[in-house]
């Protein structure tokens, strides 16, 4: 119940010396509107609270931070990155904040708004309109331009999201924060797989410090990262054309497989009931919790990470004339 001395009891706000010191710290929601009959706690990590807006604000400035320390790069060095929208912005926005060059290399299925906010940013972008030949894959492709880059660039460096283990390292906060959220009790965690990064570091947090969590990994239907076939998908940032670096599977207890339609519905029935604006893959991640809801004892505490913001996906997931294109029919909710 939200009442005027609840908002009296605000925390006083601090001041931050530069944008990159207010990324992390973002806030855990206890979910209760939109499944009522759950017999445990359902909470929200919402990462659209990076300034800029996901989760990928973290590893960007923790790559490049390890990359400075270890003298692997300079101020002077174009950072290059393959990313479907939010790696690259939150790497724009660091690489803006500390002088450095940023290229970026997308693909068409990357959304307008993303290309948008990585050209405000100051990010010199490279879209690939065809699939790699070989693979038929666009993330191939993505990469392999990549390469080119980096082989005619003098001083440049590659960030590689996929097997970079600063990327990685950068969710031990991720988790920590949610631990300490919840006094130390964590049952269930429920996380997006893409780059393997942030499961690969809560996973590796919760091994040593919460043993008793049972990491659970949310992919699309379509990704290979665990063995499956790759299918056709159109929502960009939720699974993988290739099994990432970062992917430890004995780190991981359980996966749960959504679909592009599952990300639409989990998406507009969180805007619905929690007035959460989310993207994509937090549409999945919830739908992946509703998937597993049977098998979680009474009384569990169960976190989802919620990567990133919905603005990004007005034109896609929060369109009925994008959806009507794609499913054929709208959800009901």
């Amino acid at each position: 119940m939200i009442n005027s001395q609840t908002i009296r009891e605000r925390t006083a706000p601090s001041v931050s010396e530069g944008i990159l010191e207010t990324i992390g710290n973002t806030p855990l929601v206890n979910l209760k509107r939109i499944n009522p009959e759950f017999n445990f706690n359902a909470y929200a990590k919402l990462e659209s609270f990076n300034p800029g807006g996901s989760i990928k604000d973290r590893p960007a400035l923790n790559v490049l931070r390890e990359a400075l320390n270890s003298k692997k790069i300079d101020l002077n060095t174009t950072i290059i990155e393959s990313s479907s929208g939010n790696m690259g912005i939150g790497l724009a926005q660091a690489c803006g904040y500390l002088g450095m060059k940023f290229i970026c290399v997308v693909d068409k299925k990357t959304t307008s708004k993303n290309i948008e906010i990585l050209k405000v940013l100051g990010a010199e972008v490279f879209v690939i309109t065809e699939p790699d030949a070989e693979t038929g894959e666009f993330l191939a492709a993505r990469i392999k331009k990549v390469n080119q880059l980096l082989e005619t660039i003098p001083n440049s460096f590659w960030t590689n999201q996929y097997a970079n283990l600063a990327n990685a390292h950068a969710h031990y906060s991720t988790f920590s924060e949610i631990l300490d959220a919840l006094d130390g009790r964590l049952d269930y965690l429920f996380c997006s797989t893409s780059s393997c990064g942030t499961i690969r570091g809560c996973s590796e947090y919760a091994r040593k410090y919460a043993p008793n969590t049972r990491i659970i990994g949310v992919d699309a239907v379509g990704s290979v990262i665990f063995g499956h076939e790759p299918t056709k998908r159109i929502i960009p940032g939720h699974g993988s054309a290739l099994v990432p670096g970062l992917l430890n599977r004995e780190l991981i207890d359980d996966v749960v497989h959504v679909s592009d339609w599952d990300c639409v519905v989990g998406c507009r029935r969180l805007i619905k009931y929690e007035s959460l604006l989310v993207g994509g893959s937090s549409g999945g991640v919830y739908r992946a919790l509703t998937k597993y809801a049977e098998r979680i004892e009474p009384g569990s505490n169960c976190a989802m990470v919620f990567p990133d913001r919905g603005e990004r996906y007005l034109d896609t997931i929060y369109s009925d004339d994008w959806v009507l294109e794609n499913f054929s029919s709208l959800p009901q909710i």
